[in-house]
């Protein structure tokens, strides 16, 4: 019969205590809750709400005011509100 050594293990717990505690403290209460990278975030809409409203308003300004550099800018903040809309995997 084969030996197993426990070190994995212990590793794999240290690595959740330190990565998650709230996923650690539900789980040894016997009430397990979603790990971190799974749980929704509401204020990270309200945030990709208002970098697409700044890259609105820097895209109309850009095309308004004869500025590329402007209009750029709003176009690459709208790619980066369009990436804050997306659910973290």
């Amino acid at each position: 019969m084969a030996v197993f050594e426990d070190r994995p293990l212990e590793s794999l717990a240290a690595r959740t205590r330190w990565d998650d505690p709230a996923f650690l403290r539900a789980l040894s209460a016997g009430r397990p809750r979603a790990p971190r990278e799974y749980r929704r975030r509401p204020h990270g809409r309200k945030a990709a709400w208002c970098v697409l409203a700044l890259a609105l308003a820097a895209f109309v300004a850009g095309i308004i005011l004869p500025h590329g550099l402007l209009l750029a800018s709003g176009i690459v903040a709208a790619g980066i509100a369009g990436h804050l809309f997306e659910p973290p995997r």
